[in-house]
């Protein structure tokens, strides 16, 4: 996991939940850093640089597709 990039950070865990398991579908190899700290005090996230998403290298485009192809089928769509 030592060359795993940053393509992505959220501040709350709901902000990610659906990339989560388009990422798991598409066998992307990816984790999210600071997530488990974030979810046992949420206001810490920020403290912490956010809830980063992290993927291997080589999935890299692969990953940022979903993510884009996510924003823009939502677009209009934020929960408040």
């Amino acid at each position: 996991m030592i060359n795993y990039v940053t393509i992505a950070r959220y501040t709350y865990e709901y902000e990610y939940s659906v990339l989560k398991h388009l990422l798991i579908e598409a066998d992307i190899p990816f984790f999210f850093k600071n997530e488990t700290m974030a979810s046992i005090t949420p206001f810490y996230s920020n403290a912490l640089g956010g809830i980063e998403l992290m993927v291997h290298p080589d999935a890299k485009e692969d990953a940022i597709a979903i993510i884009e192809k996510l924003e823009k089928e939502n677009e209009g769509l934020r929960i408040v």
